[in-house]
């Protein structure tokens, strides 16, 4: 976990408060929930191995003697005609256009090809307020420098300065990145109180902790086919919530996949999330999860009006 107060205490602070909102992008996969939640110092976006386990704009807050940046984590942004991924498409062209910086997320393991020049012609008009982060260097097969010359050929506007290397999932080269965005940041009133680190609902919490516990024991397109619903909320106790929730699949197939043998699979689901939740709330939680069949509903705008925003 990163202590950035303790990081930054022996720099000046900057006459007035810095603040900044910052969009995230980058390709599926790169790495950007991690480095969200490494810089918050709490699981703020759910992580998988899956490609696109994101589908929302999540925020999440760091607060240093520097300031306050709003970070923005995006979808992976990629190719695709499917109506999910267009959507997920928009609301990435939504929050750069929103952003005082951009922090554009590189996997440095995987080579730089057509789309990662997708990203990189998306980006240029913003590329004076841009900040990469060279991911994943800790691992054998990272190649930084070939990352660093690809961004430099596409993206000239961003000095050398702003490119960094680091492991999100090893917080190194983490504050880097933060002291290069708070170059950027204006002078502004904060826009959250200091102890927040998300601004997220409870429901919305709770439905992608257990979507994250879900994906993350499924395997081929059932993940993607996945979705929570959060059908009722109520607090019984001062310090218990209780919570009814569905697992919803495109296929009645899905279902028995999801449930397992003897419902096993729901069961460990339902468990390990109260486990993970209890992390998160300062009060209990009692969650009721069963799973239900919404056919297709990735081509229903009105359900994808719901879930992606």
């Amino acid at each position: 976990m990163t202590d950035v107060s303790t990081d930054f205490s022996s720099e000046v602070a900057p006459v007035g408060e810095k603040t900044a909102l910052v969009t995230i992008i980058g390709r599926p996969s790169a790495g950007k929930s991690t480095f969200l939640n490494t810089a918050s110092g709490e699981p703020v976006s759910i992580v998988s191995p899956l490609p696109q386990t994101t589908r929302n704009a999540i925020k999440g807050i760091v607060n240093t003697s520097l300031g306050q940046l709003v970070f923005v984590d995006t979808p992976g942004y990629h190719e695709s005609e499917k109506k999910m991924n267009l959507r997920m498409r928009t609301l990435t062209h939504d929050q750069l256009e929103n952003a005082d910086a951009v922090l554009y997320v590189v996997d440095s393991t995987r080579a730089c090809g057509e789309e990662e020049k997708l990203i990189t012609a998306l980006l240029a008009p913003y590329a004076a307020k841009t900040v990469v982060a060279l991911n994943k260097t800790d691992d054998t097969h990272a190649r930084p420098d070939t990352a660093r010359a690809f961004v430099r050929s596409e993206l000239a506007a961003v000095s050398d300065e702003r490119i960094v290397a680091i492991s999100a999932k090893n917080d190194s080269g983490v504050n880097e990145v933060l002291r290069a965005l708070y170059e950027l940041a204006p002078v502004a009133p904060h826009l959250y109180p200091e102890e927040y680190y998300t601004d997220q609902e409870v429901d919305f919490r709770i439905a992608e902790v257990i979507r994250e516990q879900a994906i993350n024991r499924l395997q081929q397109e059932i993940p993607h086919a996945l979705y929570v619903q959060i059908a009722d909320m109520e607090m019984k106790k001062e310090n218990l919530l209780w919570v009814r929730a569905f697992l919803c699949v495109e296929r009645e197939s899905q279902k028995g996949i999801v449930i397992g043998k003897g419902a096993n699979l729901i069961k460990t689901i339902r468990v390990e999330s109260i486990k993970a939740l209890r992390k998160i709330f300062p009060y209990r939680i009692d969650l009721d999860l069963q799973v239900k069949v919404d056919k297709n509903w990735r081509q229903k705008d009105m359900r994808l009006d719901k879930l992606i925003k």
